[in-house]
Protein backbone atom coordinates (compact mmCIF):
# COMPACT_ATOMS: atom_id res chain seq x y z
CA UNK A 1 0.00 0.00 0.00
CA UNK A 2 1.21 3.61 -0.06
CA UNK A 3 1.78 5.86 2.76
CA UNK A 4 1.35 9.93 2.29
CA UNK A 5 2.02 12.73 4.68
CA UNK A 6 1.95 16.53 3.74
CA UNK A 7 5.08 18.09 5.27
CA UNK A 8 6.58 20.39 2.97
CA UNK A 9 9.34 22.25 4.27
CA UNK A 10 11.07 18.65 5.59
CA UNK A 11 14.04 17.55 3.63
CA UNK A 12 13.92 13.87 4.74
CA UNK A 13 10.68 12.19 5.66
CA UNK A 14 10.32 8.27 6.43
CA UNK A 15 7.78 6.14 7.12
CA UNK A 16 8.72 3.66 10.31
CA UNK A 17 6.23 0.44 9.28
CA UNK A 18 6.87 -3.14 9.30
CA UNK A 19 9.86 -3.26 11.91
CA UNK A 20 12.06 -0.39 9.56
CA UNK A 21 12.16 2.67 8.31
CA UNK A 22 11.64 3.53 4.74
CA UNK A 23 12.75 6.85 2.62
CA UNK A 24 9.42 8.68 1.19
CA UNK A 25 9.86 10.44 -1.85
CA UNK A 26 8.45 13.84 -2.35
CA UNK A 27 6.04 15.25 -5.00
CA UNK A 28 3.97 18.13 -6.06
CA UNK A 29 3.03 20.48 -3.15
CA UNK A 30 5.12 18.81 -0.39
CA UNK A 31 3.56 15.99 -0.33
CA UNK A 32 5.86 12.41 0.47
CA UNK A 33 4.69 9.06 -0.31
CA UNK A 34 6.15 5.17 -0.26
CA UNK A 35 5.23 2.26 -1.46
CA UNK A 36 5.31 -0.55 0.89
CA UNK A 37 4.39 -4.19 0.48
CA UNK A 38 2.93 -6.48 2.99
CA UNK A 39 1.35 -3.42 4.78
CA UNK A 40 -2.63 -4.10 4.99
CA UNK A 41 -5.83 -3.14 7.21
CA UNK A 42 -4.66 -2.78 11.07
CA UNK A 43 -0.86 -2.32 10.50
CA UNK A 44 0.96 0.17 12.59
CA UNK A 45 3.62 2.42 11.80
CA UNK A 46 4.72 6.56 12.38
CA UNK A 47 6.90 9.27 10.38
CA UNK A 48 9.72 10.78 10.99
CA UNK A 49 10.20 14.22 9.78
CA UNK A 50 14.23 15.31 9.53
CA UNK A 51 15.34 13.04 11.69
CA UNK A 52 12.79 13.73 14.44
CA UNK A 53 10.02 11.55 15.73
CA UNK A 54 8.46 8.79 15.59
CA UNK A 55 5.18 11.12 14.79
CA UNK A 56 1.84 9.20 14.46
CA UNK A 57 0.39 10.48 11.33
CA UNK A 58 -1.46 13.59 11.14
CA UNK A 59 -4.43 11.85 9.31
CA UNK A 60 -4.17 8.59 11.36
CA UNK A 61 -7.43 6.73 11.02
CA UNK A 62 -6.66 5.00 14.38
CA UNK A 63 -4.73 5.61 17.08
CA UNK A 64 -4.82 1.87 19.00
CA UNK A 65 -2.44 2.88 21.42
CA UNK A 66 -3.59 6.18 22.11
CA UNK A 67 -1.99 9.98 21.14
CA UNK A 68 1.51 8.87 21.98
CA UNK A 69 1.08 5.69 19.86
CA UNK A 70 1.76 4.94 16.27
CA UNK A 71 -1.09 5.51 14.11
CA UNK A 72 -2.66 2.39 12.82
CA UNK A 73 -3.78 1.58 8.51
CA UNK A 74 -7.68 1.36 8.60
CA UNK A 75 -9.93 0.32 5.51
CA UNK A 76 -13.05 2.06 5.92
CA UNK A 77 -14.65 -0.62 3.09
CA UNK A 78 -14.30 -3.57 5.57
CA UNK A 79 -17.42 -2.40 7.62
CA UNK A 80 -20.19 -3.55 6.71
CA UNK A 81 -23.51 -1.22 7.25
CA UNK A 82 -26.98 -2.33 7.59
CA UNK A 83 -28.02 1.40 7.10
CA UNK A 84 -28.56 1.53 3.29
CA UNK A 85 -32.75 2.24 3.49
CA UNK A 86 -31.42 5.19 5.55
CA UNK A 87 -32.50 8.71 3.99
CA UNK A 88 -31.70 10.85 6.83
CA UNK A 89 -33.32 13.70 8.62
CA UNK A 90 -33.99 17.25 8.12
CA UNK A 91 -32.99 19.73 11.24
CA UNK A 92 -36.52 21.52 10.48
CA UNK A 93 -38.79 20.30 13.10
CA UNK A 94 -36.32 18.07 14.80
CA UNK A 95 -35.41 17.61 18.15
CA UNK A 96 -31.64 16.99 19.50
CA UNK A 97 -30.49 15.35 22.36
CA UNK A 98 -26.90 16.14 23.56
CA UNK A 99 -25.04 13.20 25.19
CA UNK A 100 -21.08 12.23 26.19
CA UNK A 101 -20.26 9.05 25.35
CA UNK A 102 -18.02 8.58 28.33
CA UNK A 103 -20.73 9.45 30.82
CA UNK A 104 -24.10 8.42 29.32
CA UNK A 105 -23.28 4.98 30.82
CA UNK A 106 -21.16 2.98 33.45
CA UNK A 107 -19.55 1.58 30.65
CA UNK A 108 -18.38 4.62 28.66
CA UNK A 109 -18.62 3.10 25.33
CA UNK A 110 -20.63 3.19 22.13
CA UNK A 111 -21.82 -0.75 22.93
CA UNK A 112 -23.10 0.65 25.81
CA UNK A 113 -24.70 3.27 24.39
CA UNK A 114 -26.39 1.03 21.93
CA UNK A 115 -28.19 -0.40 24.70
CA UNK A 116 -29.97 2.63 25.26
CA UNK A 117 -31.23 3.58 22.08
CA UNK A 118 -34.52 2.71 22.73
CA UNK A 119 -35.23 5.21 25.88
CA UNK A 120 -34.49 7.66 23.43
CA UNK A 121 -36.84 5.94 20.64
CA UNK A 122 -39.67 6.69 23.04
CA UNK A 123 -38.40 10.30 24.38
CA UNK A 124 -39.11 10.73 20.75
CA UNK A 125 -36.02 12.56 19.65
CA UNK A 126 -34.52 13.09 16.05
CA UNK A 127 -30.96 13.40 16.31
CA UNK A 128 -28.55 12.45 19.09
CA UNK A 129 -25.40 14.88 19.04
CA UNK A 130 -22.39 13.20 20.30
CA UNK A 131 -19.18 14.99 22.11
CA UNK A 132 -16.05 15.15 20.70
CA UNK A 133 -15.07 11.83 19.91
CA UNK A 134 -11.28 12.20 18.81
CA UNK A 135 -8.51 10.70 20.53
CA UNK A 136 -7.64 12.78 23.84
CA UNK A 137 -4.39 12.38 26.67
CA UNK A 138 -5.66 9.99 29.30
CA UNK A 139 -8.58 7.76 29.82
CA UNK A 140 -11.08 10.77 29.88
CA UNK A 141 -12.27 13.87 28.45
CA UNK A 142 -15.00 16.06 27.70
CA UNK A 143 -13.29 15.67 23.97
CA UNK A 144 -12.49 19.32 23.33
CA UNK A 145 -8.66 18.46 24.00
CA UNK A 146 -8.95 16.50 21.10
CA UNK A 147 -5.70 15.24 18.72
CA UNK A 148 -5.35 13.14 15.57
CA UNK A 149 -8.67 14.75 14.26
CA UNK A 150 -9.29 11.57 12.21
CA UNK A 151 -9.34 8.77 14.38
CA UNK A 152 -11.72 7.63 17.09
CA UNK A 153 -11.03 7.45 20.70
CA UNK A 154 -10.11 3.92 21.58
CA UNK A 155 -11.65 4.42 24.64
CA UNK A 156 -14.77 4.53 23.15
CA UNK A 157 -14.58 1.55 21.37
CA UNK A 158 -12.48 3.20 18.31
CA UNK A 159 -13.96 3.82 14.33
CA UNK A 160 -15.57 0.73 14.24
CA UNK A 161 -17.88 1.10 17.24
CA UNK A 162 -19.00 4.38 16.37
CA UNK A 163 -19.78 3.11 13.10
CA UNK A 164 -21.73 0.43 15.12
CA UNK A 165 -23.08 3.52 17.23
CA UNK A 166 -24.35 5.43 14.22
CA UNK A 167 -25.83 1.97 12.05
CA UNK A 168 -27.68 1.76 15.22
CA UNK A 169 -29.03 5.33 15.59
CA UNK A 170 -30.12 4.91 11.88
CA UNK A 171 -31.73 1.50 12.40
CA UNK A 172 -33.63 3.16 15.64
CA UNK A 173 -34.79 5.78 12.92
CA UNK A 174 -32.11 8.36 14.91
CA UNK A 175 -30.02 10.89 13.28
CA UNK A 176 -26.44 11.28 14.43
CA UNK A 177 -24.44 14.59 14.96
CA UNK A 178 -20.56 15.02 15.54
CA UNK A 179 -19.53 17.60 17.74
CA UNK A 180 -15.77 18.40 15.74
CA UNK A 181 -13.61 20.87 16.90
CA UNK A 182 -11.59 22.95 14.32
CA UNK A 183 -10.35 26.37 16.28
CA UNK A 184 -7.66 24.65 18.30
CA UNK A 185 -5.85 20.90 19.17
CA UNK A 186 -5.36 20.31 22.38
CA UNK A 187 -2.48 20.68 24.67
CA UNK A 188 -1.00 17.36 24.99
CA UNK A 189 -0.25 15.16 22.01
CA UNK A 190 -0.24 17.26 18.94
CA UNK A 191 2.47 16.52 16.40
CA UNK A 192 0.96 18.78 13.80
CA UNK A 193 3.92 20.96 14.02
CA UNK A 194 6.95 19.32 12.51
CA UNK A 195 4.98 18.40 9.61
CA UNK A 196 4.25 21.78 8.31
CA UNK A 197 2.43 25.19 9.34
CA UNK A 198 -0.75 24.21 10.52
CA UNK A 199 -0.90 27.04 13.23
CA UNK A 200 -0.67 30.66 12.36
CA UNK A 201 1.49 31.43 15.29
CA UNK A 202 -0.42 33.11 17.26
CA UNK A 203 -3.05 32.57 20.58
CA UNK A 204 -6.23 32.26 18.79
CA UNK A 205 -8.54 31.95 21.45
CA UNK A 206 -7.66 31.15 25.48
CA UNK A 207 -8.13 27.32 24.81
CA UNK A 208 -4.67 27.12 22.17
CA UNK A 209 -2.54 28.14 18.84
CA UNK A 210 -4.80 29.85 16.31
CA UNK A 211 -5.02 27.32 12.78
CA UNK A 212 -3.83 28.51 9.81
CA UNK A 213 -6.55 29.25 7.70
CA UNK A 214 -5.19 32.29 5.96
CA UNK A 215 -1.71 32.59 5.72
CA UNK A 216 0.72 31.13 3.64
CA UNK A 217 0.53 27.33 3.33
CA UNK A 218 -2.87 27.55 4.25
CA UNK A 219 -4.54 25.70 1.97
CA UNK A 220 -3.54 22.32 2.70
CA UNK A 221 -4.56 23.16 6.42
CA UNK A 222 -8.13 24.13 5.16
CA UNK A 223 -8.12 21.17 3.22
CA UNK A 224 -7.08 18.94 6.15
CA UNK A 225 -10.24 20.36 7.88
CA UNK A 226 -12.44 20.08 5.68
CA UNK A 227 -11.31 16.43 4.50
CA UNK A 228 -12.14 15.25 8.12
CA UNK A 229 -15.66 16.68 8.12
CA UNK A 230 -16.29 15.07 4.76
CA UNK A 231 -14.92 12.06 6.19
CA UNK A 232 -17.40 11.73 9.50
CA UNK A 233 -20.17 12.40 7.01
CA UNK A 234 -19.37 10.30 4.22
CA UNK A 235 -17.23 7.45 5.68
CA UNK A 236 -18.84 7.10 9.26
CA UNK A 237 -22.60 8.03 7.70
CA UNK A 238 -23.34 11.10 10.33
CA UNK A 239 -25.96 13.32 9.16
CA UNK A 240 -24.16 16.33 10.43
CA UNK A 241 -21.64 18.14 12.35
CA UNK A 242 -21.95 20.78 15.53
CA UNK A 243 -18.56 22.80 14.91
CA UNK A 244 -17.23 23.96 18.09
CA UNK A 245 -16.91 28.08 18.39
CA UNK A 246 -16.37 29.01 15.39
CA UNK A 247 -15.78 32.63 16.36
CA UNK A 248 -12.61 31.56 17.29
CA UNK A 249 -11.73 30.88 13.93
CA UNK A 250 -9.26 32.86 12.69
CA UNK A 251 -9.92 33.51 8.83
CA UNK A 252 -9.42 37.18 6.86
CA UNK A 253 -10.04 35.52 3.27
CA UNK A 254 -12.46 36.64 0.81
CA UNK A 255 -14.12 32.98 1.30
CA UNK A 256 -14.36 32.01 4.81
CA UNK A 257 -13.58 28.35 5.72
CA UNK A 258 -17.24 27.80 6.69
CA UNK A 259 -18.70 29.07 3.31
CA UNK A 260 -16.07 26.16 1.80
CA UNK A 261 -17.19 24.03 4.25
CA UNK A 262 -21.16 24.54 3.24
CA UNK A 263 -20.15 24.15 -0.57
CA UNK A 264 -18.34 20.83 -0.18
CA UNK A 265 -21.24 19.61 2.77
CA UNK A 266 -23.72 20.42 0.10
CA UNK A 267 -22.01 18.75 -2.69
CA UNK A 268 -21.61 15.68 -0.70
CA UNK A 269 -25.28 15.74 0.32
CA UNK A 270 -26.56 15.29 -3.40
CA UNK A 271 -23.97 12.50 -3.91
CA UNK A 272 -24.75 10.78 -0.90
CA UNK A 273 -28.68 11.23 -1.19
CA UNK A 274 -29.49 12.46 2.49
CA UNK A 275 -29.47 15.86 3.97
CA UNK A 276 -26.43 17.09 5.64
CA UNK A 277 -26.36 19.40 7.84
CA UNK A 278 -23.68 22.05 9.55
CA UNK A 279 -24.83 23.59 13.09
CA UNK A 280 -22.11 26.23 14.38
CA UNK A 281 -21.76 26.79 17.91
CA UNK A 282 -20.92 31.15 17.80
CA UNK A 283 -21.51 33.73 20.46
CA UNK A 284 -21.56 36.62 17.23
CA UNK A 285 -25.39 36.90 16.99
CA UNK A 286 -24.78 37.69 13.49
CA UNK A 287 -27.27 36.10 11.42
CA UNK A 288 -25.00 35.92 7.81
CA UNK A 289 -23.80 32.73 9.94
CA UNK A 290 -27.11 30.38 9.03
CA UNK A 291 -28.25 32.52 5.71
CA UNK A 292 -27.26 30.78 2.37
CA UNK A 293 -24.45 30.77 0.59
CA UNK A 294 -26.86 31.86 -2.42
CA UNK A 295 -27.52 35.10 -0.39
CA UNK A 296 -24.07 35.63 1.00
CA UNK A 297 -24.03 33.97 4.39
CA UNK A 298 -21.72 31.13 5.38
CA UNK A 299 -23.86 28.15 4.52
CA UNK A 300 -24.47 26.94 8.11
CA UNK A 301 -27.52 25.02 8.27
CA UNK A 302 -28.44 26.00 11.81
CA UNK A 303 -26.39 27.52 15.15
CA UNK A 304 -26.46 27.63 18.95
CA UNK A 305 -28.04 30.24 20.66
CA UNK A 306 -26.94 31.24 23.92
CA UNK A 307 -29.40 34.02 24.56
CA UNK A 308 -32.20 31.84 24.84
CA UNK A 309 -30.77 29.72 27.18
CA UNK A 310 -29.54 33.00 29.27
CA UNK A 311 -33.22 34.07 29.19
CA UNK A 312 -34.28 30.69 30.16
CA UNK A 313 -32.14 29.77 32.78
CA UNK A 314 -32.90 33.51 34.72
CA UNK A 315 -36.68 32.64 34.67
CA UNK A 316 -36.78 29.49 36.33
CA UNK A 317 -33.67 29.85 38.51
CA UNK A 318 -33.46 33.23 39.52
CA UNK A 319 -29.81 33.49 38.84
CA UNK A 320 -28.81 36.48 37.69
CA UNK A 321 -24.90 36.92 37.78
CA UNK A 322 -22.20 37.29 35.22
CA UNK A 323 -23.25 37.33 31.89
CA UNK A 324 -26.91 36.06 32.77
CA UNK A 325 -27.59 40.20 34.38
CA UNK A 326 -29.03 41.48 30.97
CA UNK A 327 -31.46 38.28 31.10
CA UNK A 328 -32.84 38.59 34.22
CA UNK A 329 -36.74 39.73 34.06
CA UNK A 330 -39.52 38.56 31.79
CA UNK A 331 -39.04 41.28 29.11
CA UNK A 332 -35.68 39.84 28.49
CA UNK A 333 -36.82 36.11 27.97
CA UNK A 334 -40.11 37.79 25.81
CA UNK A 335 -37.87 39.13 23.18
CA UNK A 336 -35.82 35.81 23.03
CA UNK A 337 -38.73 34.01 21.94
CA UNK A 338 -40.40 36.35 19.87
CA UNK A 339 -37.16 37.40 17.86
CA UNK A 340 -34.00 34.80 18.22
CA UNK A 341 -32.31 36.84 20.60
CA UNK A 342 -31.58 39.44 23.07
CA UNK A 343 -28.46 40.91 21.96
CA UNK A 344 -28.97 42.28 18.57
CA UNK A 345 -27.09 45.07 18.72
CA UNK A 346 -27.77 45.95 21.82
CA UNK A 347 -25.69 47.04 24.94
CA UNK A 348 -23.96 43.68 26.55
CA UNK A 349 -23.06 44.42 29.91
CA UNK A 350 -20.97 41.21 30.20
CA UNK A 351 -19.04 42.36 27.00
CA UNK A 352 -18.88 45.81 28.00
CA UNK A 353 -20.05 46.97 23.77
CA UNK A 354 -23.07 46.68 21.73
CA UNK A 355 -23.30 43.22 20.50
CA UNK A 356 -24.84 41.44 17.98
CA UNK A 357 -27.64 41.83 15.02
CA UNK A 358 -31.19 41.66 14.21
CA UNK A 359 -32.56 37.91 13.37
CA UNK A 360 -35.45 39.17 11.71
CA UNK A 361 -36.40 36.91 8.64
CA UNK A 362 -34.09 33.86 9.95
CA UNK A 363 -36.41 31.16 10.45
CA UNK A 364 -36.75 29.74 14.05
CA UNK A 365 -35.67 26.28 13.42
CA UNK A 366 -31.56 27.70 12.31
CA UNK A 367 -31.04 28.25 16.04
CA UNK A 368 -30.45 25.56 18.03
CA UNK A 369 -31.79 26.10 21.91
CA UNK A 370 -31.71 24.53 25.09
CA UNK A 371 -32.17 24.82 28.88
CA UNK A 372 -29.23 22.75 29.52
CA UNK A 373 -26.31 21.81 27.79
CA UNK A 374 -22.46 20.45 28.53
CA UNK A 375 -20.98 24.18 28.70
CA UNK A 376 -24.07 25.62 30.87
CA UNK A 377 -23.58 23.09 33.43
CA UNK A 378 -20.31 22.01 33.13
CA UNK A 379 -19.14 25.36 33.34
CA UNK A 380 -20.40 25.98 36.72
CA UNK A 381 -18.07 24.79 39.64
CA UNK A 382 -19.51 22.28 40.85
CA UNK A 383 -21.49 20.65 37.59
CA UNK A 384 -24.79 21.34 39.06
CA UNK A 385 -28.35 20.61 36.80
CA UNK A 386 -31.85 22.98 37.13
CA UNK A 387 -34.23 20.93 39.83
CA UNK A 388 -37.43 19.45 38.77
CA UNK A 389 -39.44 22.39 39.23
CA UNK A 390 -37.32 24.50 36.84
CA UNK A 391 -36.95 21.77 34.08
CA UNK A 392 -40.54 21.22 34.12
CA UNK A 393 -41.39 24.99 32.85
CA UNK A 394 -38.10 25.67 31.57
CA UNK A 395 -38.66 22.31 28.77
CA UNK A 396 -42.17 23.56 28.57
CA UNK A 397 -41.09 26.69 27.20
CA UNK A 398 -38.40 24.93 25.08
CA UNK A 399 -40.57 22.67 23.62
CA UNK A 400 -43.26 24.99 22.25
CA UNK A 401 -41.14 27.58 21.10
CA UNK A 402 -40.14 28.18 17.57
CA UNK A 403 -36.70 27.11 17.20
CA UNK A 404 -34.81 23.84 17.33
CA UNK A 405 -34.76 22.54 21.14
CA UNK A 406 -31.85 20.41 22.43
CA UNK A 407 -31.81 18.00 25.75
CA UNK A 408 -28.89 17.46 27.94
CA UNK A 409 -28.83 13.75 28.57
CA UNK A 410 -30.45 12.99 31.50
CA UNK A 411 -32.49 16.12 31.71
CA UNK A 412 -35.57 14.65 30.56
CA UNK A 413 -36.22 12.77 34.37
CA UNK A 414 -34.17 15.59 36.32
CA UNK A 415 -31.07 13.24 36.84
CA UNK A 416 -29.36 14.77 40.08
CA UNK A 417 -25.53 13.32 38.72
CA UNK A 418 -23.62 16.37 38.39
CA UNK A 419 -21.75 17.36 34.58
CA UNK A 420 -18.43 18.50 36.26
CA UNK A 421 -15.28 19.28 34.09
CA UNK A 422 -12.95 16.15 33.66
CA UNK A 423 -9.31 15.50 32.36
CA UNK A 424 -6.70 13.05 32.78
CA UNK A 425 -3.83 14.56 31.40
CA UNK A 426 0.11 12.77 31.40
CA UNK A 427 2.43 15.23 31.77
CA UNK A 428 2.58 16.69 35.58
CA UNK A 429 2.64 19.91 34.72
CA UNK A 430 -1.16 20.09 32.55
CA UNK A 431 -2.32 17.53 35.18
CA UNK A 432 -1.44 19.44 38.22
CA UNK A 433 -2.08 23.15 36.71
CA UNK A 434 -5.39 21.95 34.88
CA UNK A 435 -8.27 23.45 38.36
CA UNK A 436 -5.96 26.59 38.39
CA UNK A 437 -6.73 27.23 34.59
CA UNK A 438 -10.00 26.64 34.58
CA UNK A 439 -10.46 28.79 37.34
CA UNK A 440 -9.03 31.43 35.41
CA UNK A 441 -10.82 30.95 32.29
CA UNK A 442 -14.53 31.71 34.30
CA UNK A 443 -12.97 34.84 36.29
CA UNK A 444 -15.84 37.41 36.02
CA UNK A 445 -18.26 34.90 35.38
CA UNK A 446 -19.85 35.72 38.81
CA UNK A 447 -18.44 32.00 40.40
CA UNK A 448 -17.10 31.23 43.82
CA UNK A 449 -15.00 28.78 42.25
CA UNK A 450 -14.81 25.80 44.23
CA UNK A 451 -14.70 23.16 42.00
CA UNK A 452 -12.97 19.60 42.56
CA UNK A 453 -9.75 18.69 40.95
CA UNK A 454 -10.60 18.15 37.05
CA UNK A 455 -8.02 15.24 37.24
CA UNK A 456 -8.76 13.20 39.74
CA UNK A 457 -11.16 10.21 38.25
CA UNK A 458 -13.98 10.19 41.15
CA UNK A 459 -14.95 13.96 38.97
CA UNK A 460 -15.49 11.49 36.19
CA UNK A 461 -17.27 9.38 37.82
CA UNK A 462 -19.03 11.42 40.20
CA UNK A 463 -20.44 12.46 36.25
CA UNK A 464 -22.04 9.68 35.03
CA UNK A 465 -25.67 9.15 34.71
CA UNK A 466 -27.78 7.41 36.95
CA UNK A 467 -30.15 5.26 35.23
CA UNK A 468 -31.77 3.78 38.08
CA UNK A 469 -33.14 7.48 39.26
CA UNK A 470 -35.38 6.87 36.16
CA UNK A 471 -37.88 4.34 38.19
CA UNK A 472 -38.31 7.31 41.48
CA UNK A 473 -41.98 8.68 41.11
CA UNK A 474 -40.58 12.29 40.31
CA UNK A 475 -38.32 11.56 37.65
CA UNK A 476 -40.23 9.32 35.92
CA UNK A 477 -43.44 11.77 36.20
CA UNK A 478 -40.76 14.50 34.76
CA UNK A 479 -39.68 11.60 31.74
CA UNK A 480 -43.74 11.41 30.98
CA UNK A 481 -44.08 15.54 31.01
CA UNK A 482 -41.02 15.73 28.61
CA UNK A 483 -42.53 12.51 26.21
CA UNK A 484 -45.90 14.69 25.85
CA UNK A 485 -44.16 17.50 25.30
CA UNK A 486 -42.35 16.20 22.64
CA UNK A 487 -45.47 13.89 21.78
CA UNK A 488 -47.53 16.92 21.45
CA UNK A 489 -45.21 19.46 19.49
CA UNK A 490 -44.68 16.47 16.90
CA UNK A 491 -48.84 16.51 17.02
CA UNK A 492 -49.65 19.76 16.50
CA UNK A 493 -47.83 22.04 13.48
CA UNK A 494 -48.35 25.75 15.47
CA UNK A 495 -45.65 24.39 17.90
CA UNK A 496 -43.07 23.54 15.47
CA UNK A 497 -43.79 26.76 13.32
CA UNK A 498 -40.72 28.60 12.62
CA UNK A 499 -41.78 32.06 11.92
CA UNK A 500 -40.88 34.06 14.03
CA UNK A 501 -42.72 37.02 13.52
CA UNK A 502 -45.98 34.94 14.46
CA UNK A 503 -44.75 34.49 18.16
CA UNK A 504 -46.76 36.89 20.56
CA UNK A 505 -45.40 36.97 23.92
CA UNK A 506 -47.25 38.23 26.82
CA UNK A 507 -45.56 38.84 30.38
CA UNK A 508 -46.95 40.05 33.83
CA UNK A 509 -45.82 43.45 34.92
CA UNK A 510 -44.61 41.87 38.77
CA UNK A 511 -43.04 39.09 36.74
CA UNK A 512 -45.16 36.47 37.70
CA UNK A 513 -46.31 35.00 34.74
CA UNK A 514 -45.61 34.72 30.83
CA UNK A 515 -48.10 33.66 27.76
CA UNK A 516 -46.58 32.58 24.88
CA UNK A 517 -48.94 32.90 21.43
CA UNK A 518 -48.10 29.87 18.99
CA UNK A 519 -50.45 29.90 16.37
CA UNK A 520 -54.26 30.01 18.13
CA UNK A 521 -52.42 28.09 20.95
CA UNK A 522 -51.70 29.55 24.18
CA UNK A 523 -48.68 28.65 26.11
CA UNK A 524 -49.09 30.15 30.08
CA UNK A 525 -46.17 29.67 32.80
CA UNK A 526 -46.83 31.08 36.03
CA UNK A 527 -43.62 31.41 37.49
CA UNK A 528 -44.30 32.14 40.89
CA UNK A 529 -45.01 30.10 44.21
CA UNK A 530 -48.15 30.77 44.58
CA UNK A 531 -51.48 30.63 42.14
CA UNK A 532 -51.82 33.56 39.52
CA UNK A 533 -54.64 34.41 36.75
CA UNK A 534 -53.08 34.85 33.36
CA UNK A 535 -55.63 36.97 31.00
CA UNK A 536 -55.96 34.15 28.34
CA UNK A 537 -59.97 33.09 27.64
CA UNK A 538 -60.74 29.41 29.24
CA UNK A 539 -60.94 26.66 26.47
CA UNK A 540 -59.53 23.11 25.48
CA UNK A 541 -56.92 22.39 27.79
CA UNK A 542 -53.70 20.18 25.74
CA UNK A 543 -51.06 19.72 28.17
CA UNK A 544 -50.90 20.73 31.27
CA UNK A 545 -48.06 20.09 34.27
CA UNK A 546 -50.00 20.44 37.21
CA UNK A 547 -53.82 20.39 38.25
CA UNK A 548 -55.86 21.72 38.57
CA UNK A 549 -56.10 24.61 35.97
CA UNK A 550 -59.33 26.38 35.56
CA UNK A 551 -61.60 29.04 34.93
CA UNK A 552 -61.00 32.28 36.72
CA UNK A 553 -62.66 35.81 36.38
CA UNK A 554 -60.01 37.49 34.09
CA UNK A 555 -58.46 34.32 32.40
CA UNK A 556 -57.07 31.17 33.60
CA UNK A 557 -56.35 30.18 37.20
CA UNK A 558 -52.42 28.49 37.55
CA UNK A 559 -51.35 26.92 40.53
CA UNK A 560 -47.97 27.85 41.26
CA UNK A 561 -44.98 26.73 38.95
CA UNK A 562 -46.88 25.84 36.53
CA UNK A 563 -47.59 25.78 33.08
CA UNK A 564 -50.93 25.11 30.37
CA UNK A 565 -51.37 24.82 26.85
CA UNK A 566 -54.75 25.55 25.93
CA UNK A 567 -56.62 26.44 22.56
CA UNK A 568 -58.73 29.39 23.64
CA UNK A 569 -62.65 28.98 22.86
CA UNK A 570 -62.38 32.36 20.82
CA UNK A 571 -59.08 31.23 19.48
Amino acid sequence: MIFEVWAPNATAVEVDVLGGRRPMSRGAEGWWSAEVDGAEHGTTYAFLVDGGGPYPDPRSRRQPEGVFGPSAVYEHARFTWSDHDWRGRDLRGAVIYELHIGTFTTEGTFTAAIEKLQHLVELCVDFVEIMPVAPVPGGRNWGYDGVDLYAVNETYGGPDGLKSFVDACHRAGIGVILDVVYNHLGPSGNFLHPFGPYFAGFKGSYWGDAVNLDGPGSDEVRRYFIGNALQWLRDYHIDGLRLDAVHALHDSRATHLLAELAAEVDALACAVGRPLSLIAESDLNDPRMVRPLEAGGLGMTAQWNDDVHHALHCAVSGESHGYYADFAGLPALAKVLAGGVLHDGSYSSFRGRSHGRSFAGVPGHRLVACLQNHDQIGNRPAGDRLPIPALKLGAGLLLTSPFTPMLFMGEEWGARTPFLFFSDHVEPQLRESEGERREREFVGFGYVWEAPDPSAEETFLSSKLDWSEVKEEAHWSLLCWYRDLIALRKALPELSDPRLERVRVEVDPLGKWLVMWRGTLAVSVNFAQESVTVPVAPGTVLLASDEPVAAAEGGLRLPGQSMVITRPADG
